[in-house]
Formats: structure tokens, C-alpha cells, sequence
């Protein structure tokens, strides 16, 4: 008997990929229906439905769902949740479809059909309150903000049926766990406790250090990262994946980390999407999602700690996968290792504080990375894609 802490909404994982058996025939079929292009995020979020990481959603929401959602973080039942899953298309396309009717989503990148819709509604976007009370900015030079009022004017709500797992499961075998199969893979290490690590980045001694703290308190951790589409500039998963691999086989103890990735496209929305990672974990298993510095955001929209502040507002039984809140984390020169600002005394002069985007700068001059930065193993990974980059 399992003694992972059970999906969201209390009941079972939702797949909605269509049985395997089924899916050249419904493929066949979907030739023939009228097709709504997707954009690289309603893509992603398809894929996400296949895995089980939206249960108990049934597909892209209705506007009672997606009001509520935006206004109170409740889907029109009570059930908590954080951010929209939304699907747009034009006033004219909207106009063309009936309701009731079902509809092929295509990916407008690969022109693949991936999924069967049945439209059970249509709704105009108030993309302003959307940014307001998701981002809590309508700035555009928020990539999030930016994607939303990129949308096309209407919302389609309804149920929907994946018939493709898309690329990623394809190109990351190791890697692509859906919410049953990473369920699976703690059940046999006899793990209950769980914590995720998020991450879009290759990890650096600070993520090092904040993994560490999460394996003293539970059983293991899920390093978790983005196989999505990120942001110019962020560090392709194929080199991600393998700078990480490089730190968990020099650094962790064998047996306390299992290494993922899932299809999600980031929202950059900050403490919102802090709950959404730790909700989406709720489904793969996870009792606890790290959540360090200014988790999921960009610039300097949000607070370094509002990701920490948001679960505090929550209602009871709104989420159970906890945040393991962590201070910010840096070397000190003095301690001669890693610490934070709870475990630490000494001067600020002493610390060295470590970010992803200074790394970034340093291996893209050629820099050298200091050894209180990044492990030497990962180094070599980074610096091999940079010369490549620049060839």
C-alpha cells in the first residue's frame, strides 16, 4: 500500500491520453474535424493533461473556472487552483465552432494533431484582469504577462482526449516519468516522504545545498526540471540534464535522488506558480516542494520570499504538498562551505553569492568559475556547449 500522499482533489490520477490501442483510429478520425492551432504553451499543457500532472482537470477550463481561478485561486467546484489552463483561438474560428462540438487542437509548430476537444463553452478574455491578479503586473516586458496578451481573443472550454505524448518522451527516455510511473519509482525505494526540486537551469552549490537540506528532512528528492520551452538565453534541457547528472553522481549519496523532467512551459509567474509546482507535484508523488528565492519569477516583479508568504494564505485542505521553505543560500568564506542567513553570523563582505544568470556570464566570457560557484564536473558540461555555441 502506497503511503504517498494521495493526487489532488483526493482522488484518483486522471490521465486524459487516450488509450494507446486507440489512437490511430481517433487520429484518423480527427482528419476530419475542424482544427484549432495551439500555441507552444497550450501544447505543453496538453502533454501535461497525458501525464496525469493536471488531475482532476478534464481539459482546458470554462469560464466559470477560469474566472474563479484568477480571482480566488478556486475553480467554480471549490477546488483549489492556482493558475488558468486555458486554450484561445480567434473570434472567427470560435464563431465557426458549435456547442457541443468536437474539435482537433493542433500544434501549431510541428502542425501535428495532438488532441480531440469536445466544446462545452466560449468566453471573451479579460487578458487585463487575467495579468493583474495572476502576475500581479500587466507590464508586457513580463514574458508571462506577454504570452497572455499574445492570446487570441476568445477562450474554449471543454474536455479534452491526447492522442500524442509529443517529442519529449521521445528524447528524454530516462527522464519522462509521468505522475503513475514516478509514483512508481518512489513506491519501490519505499519512499513516502518526497520533496521536488524545480528547476530550469543546471544546478550551481546553492541547489546543491538546498537539495542537501531536503534529503535530511525526507526520504528523497525529485530534481524535476523544465523540458519545456524556456526563455532566450536559458540552457537547453539536453545540456541541463546532463551538467545535473554530472553533480548527483559526484555529490549525492547513491539511492537519495531520482532525476526527471516534465513538458511544462514556464509562466514565470511567480508566487502563483510556486502553488501550481507544488500542486502538479502533489500528483507526481511529492509531500513537499522546495521553494527557495524567488521561485519561478523574473526581473524584479516579485518579492525574493512572496513565493514562501503565498502558502501561508491558503485554506485548509486547499493543497497537500507542503513547501519546504529555504533561506537564501551563498558561500561563506568564513564558514568555508555553504550556509544561509539562518545558519551563518558572519559579514555579508564574506559571502559569495551564487546565481545561475552570473554563471551564465562567466562561461559565456570565458570566465573562471570559482570552485564555491559551481562543481567542477558540471563546469565541464557548460563549457562544452558554450565553445559549441560559439562555433
Amino acid at each position: 500500500m502506497s503511503k504517498l500522499v494521495a493526487p489532488h482533489g483526493g482522488g484518483n490520477l486522471k490521465s486524459l491520453l487516450v488509450p494507446e490501442s486507440e489512437r490511430a483510429v481517433e487520429l484518423e478520425r480527427a482528419k476530419n474535424l475542424k482544427q484549432v492551432f495551439m500555441t507552444s504553451r497550450e501544447t505543453s499543457d496538453v502533454l501535461m493533461f497525458a501525464m496525469a500532472a493536471y488531475t482532476p482537470l478534464d481539459g482546458f477550463m470554462v469560464e466559470a473556472d477560469w474566472r474563479g481561478v484568477c480571482s480566488d485561486m478556486k475553480m467554480s467546484s471549490g477546488l483549489f487552483w492556482p493558475i488558468p489552463v486555458t486554450l484561445s483561438t480567434t473570434e472567427e474560428t470560435a464563431n465557426n465552432i458549435t456547442d457541443g462540438e468536437e474539435i482537433a487542437l493542433v500544434d501549431s509548430e510541428s502542425s501535428e494533431i495532438m488532441a480531440l476537444m469536445h466544446v462545452t463553452d466560449k468566453y471573451v478574455i479579460d487578458k487585463q484582469m487575467e495579468c493583474q491578479n495572476v502576475y500581479v503586473t500587466t507590464d508586457k516586458a513580463h514574458p508571462g504577462v506577454a504570452k497572455v496578451m499574445e492570446q487570441k481573443d476568445v477562450n474554449l472550454g471543454g474536455s479534452v482526449r491526447v492522442l500524442r505524448e509529443g517529442l519529449y518522451k521521445e528524447q528524454f527516455p530516462n527522464l519522462y516519468f509521468n505522475c503513475e510511473e514516478s509514483r512508481a519509482l518512489f513506491d519501490a525505494r519505499s519512499w513516502s516522504k518526497v520533496a521536488a526540486f524545480q528547476t530550469r537551469n543546471p544546478m550551481h552549490r546553492s541547489h546543491e545545498h538546498l537539495a542537501k537540506i531536503a534529503i535530511e528532512v525526507t526520504d528523497g528528492v525529485f530534481i524535476h526540471q523544465v523540458l519545456g520551452k524556456l526563455k532566450a538565453g536559458d540552457i537547453p534541457a539536453e545540456t541541463r540534464t546532463r551538467a545535473i547528472q554530472a553533480m548527483i553522481d559526484n555529490y549525492f549519496v547513491d539511492g537519495t535522488v531520482i532525476q526527471g523532467g516534465y513538458p511544462i512551459e514556464m509562466r514565470y509567474a511567480g508566487p502563483r506558480e510556486a502553488l501550481l509546482h507544488a500542486l502538479i507535484r502533489q500528483n507526481f508523488g511529492c509531500s513537499h516542494l522546495i521553494v527557495g528565492r524567488d521561485h519561478a519569477g523574473v526581473g524584479d516583479y516579485y518579492g525574493p520570499f512572496d513565493a514562501h508568504y503565498i502558502f501561508d494564505t491558503l485554506w485548509d485542505g486547499a493543497l497537500k504538498t507542503e513547501a519546504l521553505k529555504i533561506d537564501i543560500t551563498f558561500y561563506c568564506k568564513k564558514c568555508n562551505g555553504m550556509a544561509t542567513a539562518k545558519t551563518c553570523p558572519h559579514d555579508k563582505s564574506d559571502q559569495v553569492q551564487i546565481s545561475g544568470t552570473k554563471q551564465r556570464e562567466m562561461l559565456v566570457n570565458g570566465e573562471k568559475i570559482p570552485a564555491e560557484f559551481s562543481r567542477p564536473e558540471v563546469v565541464k558540461v557548460l563549457r562544452e556547449f558554450y565553445a559549441n555555441e560559439g562555433q
